[in-house]
């Protein structure tokens, strides 16, 4: 069932004249705006990959990525019953997030037809309490009733492999390896990892040769030449 957050976010994408869940060829569009199709995937960009490479071959699209950087839990003493508690969830979203679902979408962006915008959101998430036997282990189980957009907090929208390169630090040696990325952007090793697979598959960057057992790289004359 879709949500209450989708639907807010399609009405957020839907300027006068647009039209909402619009049929094009075989495939259901959430926002068609003139000749732009807009695609707001709350889920893996993977479950869209081949809609949207077919769609990039005559259209102009759109892909919507929202990242919950700040969720509220809103407990619920069962489905549609009476608020028992609301508290700020410790897990925060951060654009680096977009790279988990980059990994499987390299064969279609960058693409010169597709823009991919990232939107940092603040939710609410409606819980109650989970039923079911073979649930009863969790000790901390619950159904979600749904998700509610209380804010949008930033946007970063990426049309090239250039664009993706706004996100690596400021300054890096060159050649460059994973370790100098994630200690420039204070973040773990395995982000930086997935960001530099990212980029070397979009030929932002180049491999150029190992240090230590650690891949070294460069940025290719594409993106020095946009930097």
């Amino acid at each position: 069932m879709e949500t209450t957050l989708h639907q807010q976010l399609k009405a957020h994408y839907a300027p006068d004249g647009a039209q909402v869940e619009q049929r094009v060829g075989r495939y259901r569009i959430d926002v068609v705006d003139g000749s732009e199709l807009i695609e707001i995937q709350l889920g893996s960009l993977s479950a869209i990959r081949d809609k949207i490479a077919e769609l990039v071959k005559k259209h102009q699209v759109r892909i919507v990525k929202p990242i919950v950087a700040r969720k509220y839990l809103v407990k619920q003493q069962r489905a549609g019953g009476q608020v028992v508690s609301r508290r700020r969830s410790p897990k925060q979203g951060t654009v680096f997030d977009l790279f988990e679902e980059l990994v499987h979408f390299t064969r279609v962006f960058p693409h010169p037809r597709l823009v991919l915008e990232v939107v940092l959101i603040e939710i609410e998430e409606w819980r109650y309490p989970g039923h079911g036997r073979r649930r009863r282990w969790r000790r901390n189980d619950h159904e979600m009733e749904d998700q509610r957009l209380m804010a949008v907090l930033g946007v970063e929208e990426f049309r090239t492999a250039a664009d993706l390169c706004r996100l690596l630090p400021p300054k890096l040696p060159t050649p460059f390896h994973t370790g100098h990325i994630a200690a420039g952007l204070n973040v773990q090793r395995w982000i930086a990892q997935r960001m530099a697979y990212c980029l070397r598959e979009t030929r932002a960057i180049k491999t150029v040769g190992k240090e230590r057992g650690a891949w070294l790289y460069k940025r290719t004359a594409k993106t020095q030449a946009a930097a």
